[in-house]
């Protein structure tokens, strides 16, 4: 008999937060305490349109532990049509490379292009830490759509990447 197949990507719940803050911490994203303000929102808003995705790796132990290995974040932006930003993409550092950030990429493009959904953008550092975040992006089929200089701090230029959803 065959089994059905382990979804890896889906909606994240509760008892994800503490993985998602062990991928924040490793990927020192941001400080991983601010994670329970960012998803606030989410857990209590019922008609939140935000989308907080994880890929959660196949497990065999039944230690009732999350194995959430990444974390995706987007949202419509305001005072736009349909345009989405993502403002957060980040896979535990142990399994970067095996395509799981595209596989989340992947997932949010199609899921906002069957909304009829126009644009997702991206923002991102400048700096050369960030070189191979930018690369990844290029590689998603994102296209570099501006620099701001110095938005972040002195020498710290914001990245725009964007990709339309539509033909």
């Amino acid at each position: 008999m065959n089994e059905p197949m382990h979804n890896p990507i889906r909606p994240i719940v509760p008892d994800d937060i503490p993985a998602l803050k062990n991928v924040i911490e490793a990927t020192d994203m941001f400080p991983s305490e601010m994670l329970d303000d960012i998803i606030a929102g989410f857990f209590n808003d019922k008609d939140s349109d935000e989308i907080w995705l994880t890929y959660e790796m196949a497990d065999d132990n039944l230690d009732g532990k999350s194995d959430a290995m990444a974390v995706a974040y987007c949202r419509p932006e305001e005072m736009t049509d349909r345009t989405w930003n993502l403002l957060l993409i980040a896979v535990h550092p142990d399994c970067q490379g095996g395509g799981i950030g595209a596989a989340l990429m992947s997932y949010i493009e199609n899921y906002l292009t069957t909304r009829n959904q126009r644009v997702l953008i991206v923002e991102t550092s400048g700096t050369d830490a960030l070189a191979r975040t930018r690369e990844f992006y290029r590689l998603c089929q994102y296209d570099q759509e501006s620099r701001i200089r110095d938005f972040y701090e002195d020498g710290d230029d914001k990245i725009t990447f964007r990709k339309a959803l539509q033909d």
